[in-house]
């Protein structure tokens, strides 16, 4: 726990200009991001007696290790530097919305040359027009379904539309008239474009046009006595009807707005947005967050403007924005989202009629939003935290072990021996830094053997990352001078951090020079030289305080060997045995044995299961890999589609073996060179083993080779 005097800034040295600040923990890891309109005020508040901050500020400034800030000349580029360092950095004492769920979308692909009217879910992609969220994903095709009768806009994959324009056949929908089959060329691309951007422009709220056209035109062709084409409109009109009447009128003056509500308690805050379009609810969606900075209901609002609208421009961006109370500086925010818009933004709290109604509809399902939340989340804040502090008094910890990282090994009868390493931060997978490893080291079998090299090659990592940052070595605080306010950036002092216990006296002579351990699995382990220390997440850049291996005694006495051999006594380590779920420690004969209750004992059994999903998840993903392989994979410069070729001219690899080089040079694409490519490696390479009916135990012959994927 750091004393924050120790690394509190000189009050001369903090200009009192706008600005963006970081506190970074003893590992130069971001930790916290915040505005202020005057710098010096801000972190003045943080530097006070310990026992006068809240107590999440407390335990943030306690964890720091230093402060720096960026100077900016407004308040609205302080708003927009905090929101891009929030999603850079990902700090852990800052409010972080999660999405209770994965809301779907009605999605137009107008990037396409046949734009597609699909639903869509995750980020949204540049060139597709985006309507909702909604709730349920059947609601949105129950929706499609009703306009596609007057918007007959394609709505197929990629491979049907591609099968359908080679056969020149269209799919049902463009029997029934659904679809207005691009795919063979009833409508040229320009009409298609045309009716998916009337669909758009149906579904941004602008009903009334179509709905009018749809009539005159029904009461024109009934004059004229074209009764069945008259039917046919009269029909089309009552399906955008009851279209319409889904998304039911809640503002008479067709306002375009978003509504926010938030409900908190101590612990935790919901958040719900209600996306009103043309006075018509097009869209809902929620997130909840655990409150860990002391933040009240104007910062939370703020905090949920940014993540609503960080990525968002243009009409996606209403005109009017209802919120529950204004953030701590409105006029900057409000600046912030016209500037994204690129036209006014009304920011403020509704006071009166429909839409102080709506607001307390949106209020009651953001009360609602956080009750389940609460019966539903067995991992909720205080039971992380009682957890975290059963497993450090269990294991005899100074402190709750805050991040905790789980290896596994895992293989079938010794081959494709590999394995994985998550890890939890507070009690929650933190997914972007699991790990995956391939044993090589030796080959069988030997749980043993692979728990020591992955321990030794995840530590050894991690020393090196010390070394390249200079971390064991002991340097004055640097204290630079400020920049005018005003100024791009100004960066405040960031003192050096301490030696870890173990390590203090450098890096041994075996690790200075050490090359990049082999058997990482390409792109889970970076080879290149990693970028400059700048707080970012980086691989194996940060130490756990507890390691958990999935075993017993000699598990645990293989990992603790690992990091003794290199130094490493400040990390504690525990194995979780699957029999008894008995908690072993280094050095000990008798197991530590936790009450079945335990929330601790239950975080342990979570993390050794995810470990063990993942292991196995990547076990049998290179098993089936090596299953699929074939001898044309070895050969250079021979791509999938050529691979194909040579199997459907030859059809199989038996019979492709037995061709000649002027035979393999026959096939469409294939060059002399690569056919001797082609036969040399099926030359080298040894047959297949033959298949074998399971049922009758006859050997059959080969048709149809071996897979070339």
């Amino acid at each position: 726990m750091a004393d924050p005097s120790s690394y509190r800034p000189k009050p001369g040295q903090i200009p009192d200009s706008p600005g963006v600040y970081k506190f970074r923990d003893e590992h130069r890891r971001v930790i916290y991001v915040g505005k202020a309109k005057n710098l010096r005020q801000r972190l003045a508040n943080y530097f006070q007696d310990l026992a006068g901050l809240h107590p999440r500020t407390r335990t943030m400034v306690t964890t720091a290790a230093s402060v720096e800030w960026t100077v900016v000349s407004t308040e609205v580029e302080a708003l927009q530097l905090e929101y891009s360092w929030i999603k850079e950095y990902d700090p852990r004492f800052n409010v972080k919305y999660r999405d209770d769920k994965s809301y779907p979308y009605l999605a137009v692909t107008l990037n396409e040359e046949f734009p597609r009217v699909q639903v869509m879910r995750g980020a949204k992609k540049k060139g597709v027009r985006y309507f909702g969220p909604y709730g349920h994903a059947w609601a949105i095709r129950e929706t499609v379904d009703l306009m596609l009768r007057v918007f007959p806009v394609r709505t197929c994959s990629a491979g049907v539309f591609k099968n359908a324009a080679r056969t020149g056949r269209p799919c049902l929908l463009g029997y029934i008239g659904k679809c207005s089959a691009p795919c063979v060329g009833r409508v040229s691309p320009d009409e298609h474009r045309e009716l998916a951007e009337d669909f758009c422009d149906f579904m941004a709220g602008r009903t009334g046009t179509y709905i009018r056209r749809l009539e005159k035109d029904m009461m024109q062709a009934a004059e004229e006595m074209e009764y069945e084409r008259a039917a046919r409109l009269r029909d089309d009109a009552e399906a955008l009807k009851r279209a319409m009447e889904k998304s039911a009128v809640v503002l008479a003056d067709a306002t375009d707005a978003d509504l926010i509500a938030v409900a908190e308690d101590e612990l935790e805050a919901a958040v719900q947005i209600f996306h009103v379009r043309g006075g018509r609810v097009r869209g809902q969606r929620g997130w909840v967050t655990d409150k860990v900075e002391a933040v009240d209901t104007a910062g939370l609002v703020e905090h949920a403007l940014q993540q609503l609208y960080g990525e968002e421009t243009g009409d996606s961006v209403p005109k009017e924005v209802l919120v529950p109370a204004l953030p701590e500086d409105p006029e900057a925010v409000s600046q912030w989202l016209a500037d994204r818009r690129g036209s006014q933004v009304s920011l403020r709290i509704p006071q009166r009629g429909d839409k102080k109604d709506l607001m307390v509809t949106v209020q009651r399902n953001a009360q609602q939003a956080l009750g389940l939340h609460k019966t539903k989340r067995a991992s909720d804040l205080t039971t992380r935290s009682r957890a975290l502090e059963e497993i450090a008094e269990a294991l005899g910890l100074d402190t709750a072990p805050l991040r905790v990282e789980c290896f596994d090994i895992s293989h079938l009868q010794g081959d494709d021996v590999v394995a994985s390493m998550v890890v939890f931060e507070d009690g929650l997978a933190r997914k972007s830094e699991y790990r995956r490893f391939q044993i090589k080291g030796f080959e069988g079998q030997d749980d043993v053997r692979s728990m020591h090299e992955v321990i030794g090659r995840r530590f050894k990592r991690y020393l090196q990352e010390k070394e390249r940052t200079g971390e064991w070595e002991e340097t004055p605080a640097a204290t630079g001078p400020v920049p005018a306010p005003g100024s791009p950036a100004s960066v405040g002092p960031a003192p050096g951090s301490p030696a870890p216990a173990g390590a203090a006296g450098g890096v041994p002579t075996a690790l200075a020079d050490a090359p990049a351990v082999p058997g990482e699995e390409p792109g889970e382990e970076p080879r290149e030289e990693p970028r400059e220390d700048d707080g970012r997440p980086k691989r194996f850049a940060y130490p756990p305080q507890l390691v958990v291996v999935d075993g017993g005694q000699p598990q645990v006495a293989a990992a603790k060997r690992a990091l003794d051999e290199l130094g490493i006594d400040d990390i504690a380590v525990c194995g979780l045995a699957k029999r008894l779920e008995e908690v072993w420690l280094p050095d000990d004969d008798d197991p530590v044995v936790l009450p079945r209750s335990s929330e601790g004992l239950y975080l342990l059994q979570r993390i050794r299961d995810e470990a063990h999903r993942f292991a196995i998840t990547y076990q049998r993903a290179k098993r089936a890999k090596r299953i699929r392989s074939s001898p044309l994979d070895d050969v250079a410069g021979l791509g999938e589609t050529r691979k194909q070729a040579l199997i459907k001219h030859f059809g199989s690899v038996k019979k492709l073996r037995q061709a000649t080089i002027d035979e393999i040079c026959e096939v469409p694409g294939i060059g002399r060179r690569t056919a001797e490519s082609v036969a040399a490696a099926l030359a080298t390479a040894a047959p297949a083993a033959p298949a074998v009916n399971t049922a009758t135990g006859e050997i059959m012959e080969e048709d149809d080779g071996g897979s070339t994927s």
